[in-house]
């Protein structure tokens, strides 16, 4: 084989590799600038509420389609002819003249990745997404005690605190405010000594639309306090059992 034909053969497969280099790129280019165009968007909102879902700054349109699924239409506005399809949303949805799909008292299952489909005046059909996830308020936890125990002037306590069939995030707090991150969990197990005696311990569970919170108090060293409750139910009775008898003769 002649050098000639080596040189030539080389040069090609160093032709068709560049190509291959430049092909590459050119799909990566592509593919980056589609995602940073068309990034999805997130809404998080609490159950009950009203929710707008809008693109903004969208050219002149031909049409415009909203998406509950990629197979199941919500709206289609086009021609200045709005069309609600028969949807859950029929009556508790509205498009507005920026074409933001609004939902009027989003349930959970309401969540979902929501498509808007428009169709522009040059003829190009676009996509965009806008995720929406819908959360209940968490509901108020309660502090259980699983170890209470004193031992040579210390105090092994062991807290529970969860929200039954929800999902939440715990913090705990005590006079000091936070406790440290590695504590932060539906199990609060720590040695308490006189030196970080805390007068309660507080158990916040929270999700990204609420929080509440639950609280139990200690008098000293692994000693309960009372609750205000039952410190008020005490001083009513020691009022009221005075003015029984006197009741009874009159």
């Amino acid at each position: 084989m002649s050098p000639a034909f080596l040189g030539s053969n080389m040069n090609s497969q160093r032709w068709e590799c560049c190509l291959a280099l430049e092909r590459l790129l050119l799909l990566h280019l592509f593919l980056a600038t589609s995602i940073q165009g068309h990034s999805q968007r997130q809404v998080i909102t609490v159950s009950g509420n009203n929710v707008s879902l809008h693109i903004p700054n969208l050219p002149a349109l031909s049409r415009v389609t909203w998406f509950y699924t990629a197979n199941q239409k919500i709206v289609e506005w086009e021609s200045n002819r709005t069309n609600f399809f028969n949807s859950k949303f029929k009556n508790r949805a509205s498009l507005n003249e920026s074409y933001a799909l609004c939902i009027y008292k989003v349930q959970k299952e309401d969540s979902s990745t929501y498509i808007l489909r428009v169709l522009k005046d040059s003829g190009k059909e676009e996509d965009w997404t806008i995720s929406l996830e819908v959360l209940d308020p968490v509901r108020k936890p309660g502090i259980k005690i699983q170890t209470l125990q004193e031992v040579n002037n210390s105090c092994h306590l062991k807290l529970s605190c969860e929200v039954s069939g929800q999902s939440a995030n715990y913090t705990w707090y005590g006079d000091s405010g936070p406790l440290p991150t590695d504590l932060q969990s539906p199990v609060l197990e720590i040695t308490v000594y006189q030196q970080n005696f805390s007068s309660y311990y507080t158990c916040q569970a929270s999700n990204p639309v609420s929080s509440k919170n639950d609280t139990i108090y200690f008098s000293k060293l692994c000693k309960l306090a009372k609750s205000s409750g039952v410190a008020w139910i005490a001083t009513w009775l020691i009022v009221m059992v005075p003015i029984v008898p006197g009741l009874l003769w009159t």
